[in-house]
């Protein structure tokens, strides 16, 4: 009751919860549940909400944290501003007018005052002048300073970041420590075992209709009751897939509800489903956010205590495996590059492809040898480099794509003089669509940084997407509920992610050397809820990319035929005309900052850049080019190739 207020006699003072109203798991998972009440939660929780169960007022900004996007330590203090910042976001706020003249301080030395007279430089040599902002809608409450520490040094870690982002080491040279850093974010490929229990699990989660049970907007279900019914959901869950695995001790499970004695299992299975699916995005598209939202409730704390146990495990990784068994030097070994090649085959003869093979599997079987030990069999080992070369198979079909449309951005268009008003990239706001305008030296420069960073983000991918699910899983970053405009989401800060996407950015900004359009990354917010999403954004860019590249390649192949050479001919002058017209429109309207809901929330942010992309591939069967696409044997951007 508010202060200075008395209790009247009619009200009743709170009593202790008769045994059979405990919030125990046992009564949880009784008949009557809708009665139990969590004990500490706050009166408010216990009351039915009217709308989003998970809205919370937005809160001051913890000490010692930037005001901007209030999940990194701050260290720069603008006097001018009387706020603190992180480097990131003082760089992106700061970087033009009166503003690049605010005078500050680092806050690690208070007497080192400087006042900026001229562009900003940054303070560790990494950020770029133009910097970037995330944009968070609500900061990690609790996040240890340890963890945030660690997230920071990991992320601003010149040599590692390096490292990992660096070029793969051509076969037969010195692979140094590339391997090893890559390693520790390549998971384990799966044996003939775990995949029965993959299949299991994707079953279970098929049926399993827990997000819609859990994840509404809450009219009449207050926070406490929420919890139970996650509860009861996981529950169910968990048993079945113990009693389909082994139905005896499925038995034995509903019977005592010791759900305590199975951790292990739980935990080896849901894992395996997370592992799986980094190595294959295109799998598992409807289940895979099912599983991560009850592993996420499962990190509760409400939950944890009740069940004693956790299911979340670490995603096992080839350097996990060979760290384990002190094999380490096997990623250090220059055979390891050949064992692991990609072999190509387009314009190759058969020899050539054979000998590649041959040279490949001697490389393995030598590696297998040379480091299989009691307790680590020669399987494993080649388990061990079979995975590193699916992860090199990922790169080529993700991250590849961006690298052939770099090249064809720069045979067939020079980047200050168009050679005539076909070969001009530049856009106009409000024409044809588009939210920008820029003439086509702009053009060219947003298009080539916009492709140099989406390599740069697929190229380290699975690094990214172990970040993701780090902050997902983590039991100090609550989530909330709420509207975002694209329906009800879990809005969560992605601290160690946008981390790793800031040191990815500042990259991509140093190689090109200049920047054009905004450098904010959204994350936490309603255009990005949460990792998830991000993760989710950025897995679509093969499947955009991909069908236009294999539409270019087949070109050549097409106006082989009379008839079709005809047709080309007559619509676009010369094959080289229809490329340079399908390259010229998806390069104009693909990155012109459209699709958005809303006018606001499009433009040239760095996840705007995706969304225009998509935005041109829903357009694609009204183009005039659009029957070669059909002909070279395009089904759509969701098709298999």
């Amino acid at each position: 009751m508010p202060p200075g207020n008395t209790a009247s006699h009619d009200e009743v003072e709170p009593h202790e919860p008769t045994p059979g109203q405990a919030f125990s798991l046992e009564n949880i998972l009784s008949g009557d549940h809708e009665n139990i009440e969590h004990p500490t939660a706050p009166k408010e929780a216990l009351t039915p909400t009217g709308g989003w169960d998970e809205e919370t007022a937005h809160e001051n900004v913890a000490q010692g944290f930037c005001v901007e996007c209030e999940d990194q330590p701050a260290q720069i203090f603008c006097e001018t501003c009387s706020d603190n910042f992180c480097e990131v976001c003082f760089a992106a706020q700061h970087r033009k007018g009166t503003r690049k003249r605010h005078a500050t301080r680092p806050l690690s030395s208070p007497h080192d005052k400087r006042a900026k007279t001229e562009e900003p430089q940054p303070a560790n040599g990494e950020t770029s002048a133009n910097g970037n902002a995330m944009h968070v809608d609500e900061a990690a409450e609790e996040d240890s300073d340890e963890e945030l520490e660690q997230a920071a040094a990991e992320a601003s870690s010149s040599a590692k970041i390096d490292i990992v982002l660096s070029s793969q080491p051509t076969p037969g040279s010195a692979v140094g420590e590339w391997f090893v850093e890559r390693a520790k974010f390549i998971p384990v490929r799966l044996t003939l075992e775990e995949r029965k229990y993959l299949r299991l699990l994707e079953a279970a989660l098929n049926v399993s209709e827990y997000t819609d049970k859990i994840d509404t907007i809450g009219f009449g279900l207050s926070k406490a009751k929420r919890i139970v019914h996650q509860i009861r959901e996981l529950c169910a869950i968990l048993s079945g897939l113990v009693l389909s695995a082994d139905y005896k001790q499925g038995q034995e499970l509903f019977q005592d509800r010791d759900f305590q004695s199975n951790e292990k299992f739980y935990q080896d299975i849901f894992e395996l489903g997370r592992r799986h699916k980094i190595m294959n995005p295109d799998k598992m598209r409807s289940t895979y956010g099912k599983l991560i939202y009850i592993l996420q409730d499962s990190q509760t704390p409400e939950v944890k205590d009740l069940l004693n146990f956790s299911c979340v495990k670490p995603i096992k990784t080839v350097y996990s495996v060979l760290e384990q068994h002190d094999a380490l030097d096997l990623l250090r070994d220059d055979l390891v590059s050949i064992a692991t090649k990609e072999i190509y085959s387009e314009g190759r003869s058969r020899r050539d492809i054979q000998k590649d093979i041959k040279s490949k599997e001697r490389a393995i079987e030598t590696l297998a040898g040379k480091y299989a030990r009691r307790g680590f069999s020669e399987e494993q080992v080649r388990q061990c480099l079979y995975s590193i070369g699916d992860n090199h198979a990922f790169l080529r079909t993700n991250r590849d794509p961006c690298e052939r449309m770099i090249a064809y951005l720069k045979q067939y268009f020079h980047p200050t003089h168009p050679q005539d008003s076909k070969s001009s990239l530049a856009i106009k706001n409000g024409k044809g669509g588009a939210r920008l305008t820029h003439d086509h030296s702009k053009q060219y420069a947003y298009v080539l940084q916009s492709l140099t960073l989406w390599r740069e983000i697929l190229h380290d991918m699975f690094h990214l997407w172990t970040l993701a699910e780090s902050d997902l899983l983590n039991e100090n970053v609550p989530y909330r509920l709420r509207d975002t405009g694209q329906g009800l989401n879990r809005v969560q800060a992605a601290p160690k992610t946008s981390r790793m996407m800031h040191a990815i950015l500042n990259r991509a900004q140093r190689s090109i050397g200049s920047w054009v359009g905004s450098s904010v990354i959204h994350m936490g917010d309603h255009n990005v809820p949460n990792a998830l999403m991000f993760i989710d954004k950025y897995s679509q860019v093969y499947r955009i990319l991909l069908p236009i590249c294999n539409t270019l390649a087949q070109i050549p192949r097409i106006a082989e035929n009379p008839a079709l050479r005809s047709y080309i001919d007559d619509e676009w002058g010369s094959p080289e005309g229809l490329t340079r017209e399908i390259l010229a429109d998806f390069f104009r309207h693909g990155f012109d900052g459209s699709g958005a809901g809303n006018y606001f929330d499009a433009g040239s942010c760095i996840d705007g850049r995706l969304t225009s992309a998509w935005n041109w591939c829903s357009t694609l069967e009204k183009k005039r080019f659009f029957p070669i696409f059909l002909l070279s044997g395009f089904i759509g951007f969701d098709g298999e190739w």
